[in-house]
């Protein structure tokens, strides 16, 4: 059993209710609700080529074909064969009767039948251990492909953000270069001292730096996009397009804590490797009974092609096998014991990925709540720092302050805008990791409630 679920979320309101399995229902194209067209057409190449996901499904291929294996063996199974050869004995071989001839034919044609009787459901159980196996497959490959998803539309938007990042800090290195301009200027009118030009060179060269690590940041981001896209980071390109700072993912309505086990796929897959484990046991269970089989034969044999389908040349056989195991030095019992452990461990397994759902959503919840938070105050923060610095820059020109009162208005101004930026992208990779959390399965709230 999994642990129960709690009334409510702790940043939601609802109630508990019954659960009612959903993980197999289409998720659909959960990113559109972003009104982005370049993420759309990027997340269509993660489900057409992307490598992990390919792979995924050729494992869920193999699944089926083990559980088409195990259903098998619930039907006799026939086999027919027949053979024609010629053969030469010895002449000189000991006790040969003079009559016999070296050389002689035999042509053989015969069918064959052989059933276990699953007296005991060995072979059931193995079916329903390969069945869950397969749903289990099924699952993880639902699992893989909302991950794969999610991950390209957070990778995104930490694009777009770069973009953004970029724009601001060419915008900064050409700002710092106006106030260098200016400071030399001054210094050699004598209106400004040798180390505010320092200030101001350094400032610039810094921004400058910033620059260009902000543009490694986007080649390392644009790489793996490439990778999620199943394309070739060589020439793999996305243009710039900067996010607006005011950004922020769709209102999502996370519904009740009891449905939340409907939508994970992982919980799926977790639920049904406990039920394999659980088939299982019920396999090394049975190998303390005796196994049963029946057998028959049907054909024709003879020496000579012309006789060969004549009536007296068949043959048939029909009889019943039983084994039972008697003495194994402690076989059967070490599988058994080997089977409840596998079980036990997967029931602690599922528990933790139970509990690890409700953390994953409590997570992100708690994420956009203080991210919401943060992105209102940072833009007073940034209105606040504009004006400070639109100041100081008419204080120095004026002479009343020095230029480190330029540098820190400016330093304090680029690392609001930057905060700004940096908010809104947690915003947006937040709310992708929602509905990731979520199972890709989530309620858009009605506006009025927005």
């Amino acid at each position: 059993t999994a642990p129960a679920p709690a009334p409510a979320y702790t940043a939601a309101d609802g109630a508990w209710a019954r659960a009612r399995p959903a993980d197999a229902l289409p998720r659909g194209p959960w990113w559109t609700q972003f009104g982005d067209p370049r993420l759309d057409a990027l997340q269509r190449r993660v489900g057409n080529d992307n490598q992990d996901i390919r792979a995924a499904f050729a494992r869920l291929m193999q699944a089926r074909a083990d559980t088409r294996i195990a259903r098998a063996g619930l039907w006799p199974r026939i086999d027919a064969t027949a053979a024609a050869d010629r053969s030469r004995i010895s002449s000189n071989a000991p006790r040969l009767p003079s009559t016999v001839k070296p050389i002689a034919d035999n042509f053989d044609v015969e069918g064959d039948l052989s059933y276990e009787i699953d007296l005991f459901g060995r072979i059931r159980s193995g079916v329903n251990a390969a069945r869950a196996g397969e749903q289990a497959s099924a699952a993880d490959l639902a699992t893989l492909a909302l991950a794969m998803h999610a991950e390209m539309a957070v990778d995104y938007f930490r694009l777009r953000g770069e973009d953004t990042n970029i724009a601001l800090l060419d915008s900064s290195v050409a700002d710092y270069a106006r106030s260098l301009a200016l400071t030399q200027n001054l210094h050699r009118g004598g209106a400004a001292a040798a180390v505010d030009v320092s200030q101001a060179r350094a400032q610039w060269e810094g921004a400058r730096t910033a620059a260009a690590e902000a543009r490694l940041q986007r080649a390392l981001t644009l790489h793996a996009l490439a990778v999620l896209a199943g394309a070739n980071p060589t020439t793999f390109t996305l243009a710039a397009d900067p996010l607006p700072v005011d950004s922020k993912p769709p209102a999502v309505n996370p519904g009740l804590p009891s449905t939340l086990l409907e939508r994970r796929p992982d919980v799926a897959a977790a639920e049904r490797r406990v039920a394999a484990a659980n088939a299982q046991i019920g396999v090394a269970r049975a190998a303390y009974f005796p196994v049963f089989d029946l057998a028959a034969a049907i054909g024709a044999d003879s020496a000579s092609a012309s006789t060969w389908l004549a009536a007296p040349s068949r043959l048939w056989s029909l009889g019943a096998t039983g084994v039972l195991t008697v003495f194994d030095a402690g076989l059967h019992r070490a599988q058994s014991a080997a089977a409840h452990a596998r079980y036990d461990e997967l029931v602690a397994d599922y528990r933790n990925t139970v509990i690890g759902a409700y953390r994953d959503v409590e997570d992100d919840l708690a994420a956009l709540a203080a991210l919401d938070s943060e992105a209102r105050s940072e833009a007073a923060a940034v209105d606040a720092s504009a004006t400070a610095l639109s100041q100081a820059r008419y204080r120095y020109q004026a002479g009343v302050a020095t230029y480190l009162e330029v540098a820190t208005a400016e330093t304090t101004a680029l690392q609001a805008r930057s905060a700004a930026v940096a908010i809104a992208t947690r915003r947006l990779a937040a709310g992708v990791r929602l509905i990731e959390a979520l199972g890709g399965g989530w309620r858009e709230v009605p506006a009025a409630s927005q």
